[in-house]
């Protein structure tokens, strides 16, 4: 029986990363993934969505060109099957890329499905393989409601291999998934409606946020249905309907995406073999340094209760493979202030603790500061968009605790914005910093 150094189950962005890491530290590596390199974010996440996303963005745009005095002759449409075309060969490149990154620093990839057979042995078939070190990184796959009809709905992993946008979409759910792809599927001509069970989308996002992405959607054309609960799904000749659990019904429609979630694809390991311990809502459960509760054996990414966020996976695995086997025995993420960006239409970045957060934690002691505004690339143009920023600050010398932009630029500008928070900045060291004008950024440093 073949004995290594290190045996990474899952080859998306995470596993990869920690991968590459260890075996750069002359560690003996294998690898086994059962679909594509790349994960969830390449294959069916982060980077077909953006490339949508893109031409969502340049869908909206070419309304304002005619108020920018560029005429443009023509009927325009939307050739979907170039768009598909293209992102797929974008993602096929990039599958490409992580196995010549592999092969070329000597990692083994293994192609097929893992199980623990014990504690530090994994089968791959017929094949037994037995580890130092096993790191659990098989990501999560869509939730999908046990009710009446289910099946008839698609979910994200289908999104992308759409032959065409659904000229009448419904979008269930109110997290990342849901608002980006009805967000897109407007952008690009489809009739949509979001339905999600809370008064407003996202959660777990700061209410100035909330509240702002649901009025652009809505100005956009998004039809909002909020306290929505799905009893059932039912096809009738004209399309499909959605059922509530009182009885009401809202359609037609020509699909319905499921966005309610998602699990960890752990079903399949046989953790119940080595014992190791699940959390609550199903996740591994991890320690600060990603070890489970079975020595010798790790978990990162969405298997876990962590951020589910492919920087984080990557962080936590190449800290991992630091730890392990370069010497480090105090390499963990730290996950405070962890930034993120959802592209939505309007995109959303933020940084930090929401209000609500803020004063639970610290009270009257929280001063916020809140600017709207009108971004100066709609001074001419017929299409309006809002533009809200929040600093969430607290103490006499008030400490900067989050940041909360929606609006054109904030994908961007808030990268930037996050070092300043990681760094324990100030208030005062926003207002000592010149603005760049004319930007939406220099709002940031122009609070009061």
């Amino acid at each position: 029986m073949e004995t290594l150094d290190y045996l990474v189950i899952g080859g998306g962005s995470g596993g990869v990363a920690s991968a590459r890491r260890a075996r750069r530290y002359g560690a003996k590596v294998a690898l086994v993934e059962r679909a594509e390199l790349g994960g969830t974010c390449v294959n069916r996440g982060c980077v077909p969505k953006k490339i949508q996303w893109n031409a969502g963005d340049l869908a909206e745009r070419l309304t304002d060109l005619a108020d920018y005095g560029i005429l443009v002759g023509g009927e325009v449409t939307l050739d979907h099957a170039r768009l598909h075309t293209g992102n797929r060969a974008h993602v096929r490149k990039l599958n490409q890329i992580y196995a010549g990154h592999l092969a070329s620093e000597g990692v083994d990839v293994i192609p097929g499905t893992a199980r623990f057979a014990a504690p530090g042995v994994v089968a791959i078939g017929d094949k037994q393989l037995t580890a130092q070190h096993i790191l659990i990184a098989t990501g999560s796959r869509p939730v999908v409601p046990a009710v009446p009809g289910a099946e008839l709905g698609i979910t994200s992993d289908d999104w992308f291999e759409l032959d065409a946008v659904p000229k009448r979409l419904l979008v269930l759910g109110g997290g990342y998934i849901a608002v980006e792809l009805a967000g897109i599927a407007r952008a690009l001509g489809g009739v949509v409606t979001l339905a999600c069970r809370g008064p407003l989308p996202l959660s777990r996002f700061d209410d100035l946020v909330r509240r702002t992405l649901a009025d652009e959607l809505i100005q956009r054309g998004v039809a909002f249905v909020p306290n929505w609960l799905t009893a059932s799904l039912e096809r009738t000749p004209d399309g499909l309907v959605a059922r509530g659990p009182d009885g009401t019904t809202f359609g037609l429609f020509d699909a319905v995406l499921w966005a309610t979630g998602r699990r960890p694809n752990i079903d399949e390991l046989g953790l119940e073999t080595i014992g190791a311990q699940l959390n609550l809502d199903g996740t591994i459960a991890v320690d600060p340094y990603q070890a489970t509760s079975v020595p010798n054996t790790y978990a990162i990414g969405d298997v876990t209760a962590r951020p589910q966020l492919t920087p984080v996976a990557i962080a936590a695995g190449r800290r991992l493979a630091d730890r392990l086997f370069g010497g480090q025995p105090e390499a963990c993420v730290d996950y405070d202030a962890i930034p993120t960006v959802i592209f939505s239409h309007p995109p959303i970045g933020v940084v930090g603790l929401t209000e609500e957060q803020a004063r639970a934690q610290y009270g009257d002691a929280v001063r916020v500061y809140v600017t709207r505004f009108t971004n100066l690339y709609h001074a001419v143009t017929a299409r309006k968009s809002v533009t809200a920023m929040k600093l969430v600050v607290a103490g006499e010398e008030e400490r900067i605790l989050g940041i909360h932009t929606v609006g054109q630029g904030a994908d961007e500008l808030i990268q930037g914005f996050a070092v300043a928070v990681k760094m324990g900045a100030l208030k005062a060291d926003l207002d000592r910093t010149m603005a760049i004008h004319p930007t939406a950024a220099e709002e940031l440093v122009t609070l009061h």
